[in-house]
């Protein structure tokens, strides 16, 4: 293990096992909090080496469990600047961004990756492998199955799609104008009219065809999260429905 600056009281950090554990500086440890310890996939081989890499400025309070990678090829990661809330769990080879927020009970399985700025709600549980894009707000009690589009908002079991994370990006410093056009893109994609006899997909490339949205630098991060969504290995998008309100 290797870390610099943080405090902790109670914790347990760096288990005895093959690999590394590195934690970057003005990091605060809460009581109890498990931090590089082994993973708990039984795909794990006893004895391969696996590794966690926190970055600096990070809250991670008490009774947290953070776990090492499950294998030598791959790395937990953790970024810059996250407040990580009481009982939080992030699994092995999850790669967390900077500034998140993780409410209380926040629950990542294996291989999740979430981007910059999110916000969990308290009790959410995100499935293995689903990506949480950047300015997106997960609600409480969620089980996000799924992927979150950039600046979007979801909840319930199964979590949907319930609009724009509007309180998110005002926050964020998002200006009237971005706000506007990533409202008018969230609805030609996802509130077609009822009348509409066209495809999701056909919806979403003429998004693309129209210049005054397309050259929105933050609409064409929206587009191009949900397009990332349905590569190959990927679990798409969470479901929504016409009638939401953004």
């Amino acid at each position: 293990m290797r870390c610099s600056n943080f405090s902790g009281s109670g914790a347990i950090l760096g288990a005895d096992i093959p690999g590394q554990t590195i934690i970057g500086e003005n990091n605060v440890i809460g009581h109890y909090a498990v931090v590089g310890v082994k993973c708990q996939d039984l795909k794990y081989k006893t004895g391969d080496e696996c590794f966690l890499h926190i970055g600096r400025n990070n809250e991670i309070r008490e009774y947290c469990s953070i776990h090492r990678s499950s294998k030598s090829c791959d790395c937990t990661v953790i970024g810059d600047n996250n407040l990580i809330m009481g009982s939080c769990h992030i699994a092995h080879d999850c790669k967390i961004g900077k500034h998140n927020i993780f409410a209380n009970n926040t629950l990542f399985a294996g291989h999740v990756v979430v981007e910059d700025c999110t916000h969990t709600a308290g009790a959410v549980v995100v499935h293995q492998f689903c990506h949480i894009g950047s300015y997106s707000f997960l609600g409480g009690g969620s089980v996000v199955t799924q992927d979150v589009p950039r600046y979007t908002m979801v909840a319930g079991d199964r979590a949907e799609l319930r609009g724009l994370n509007l309180e998110g990006l005002r926050r964020n410093g998002f200006s009237d104008q971005e706000v506007r056009r990533l409202r008018k893109a969230y609805q030609k994609v996802f509130m077609p009219t009822v009348t509409s006899e066209s495809s999701f997909e056909d919806r979403l490339s003429a998004l693309e065809r129209e210049i005054e949205l397309s050259e929105s630098p933050a609409v064409s991060c929206m587009v191009k999260s949900i397009r990332m969504s349905f590569d190959q290995g990927r679990r798409g998008i969470c479901k929504f429905r016409t009638w939401s309100s953004s």
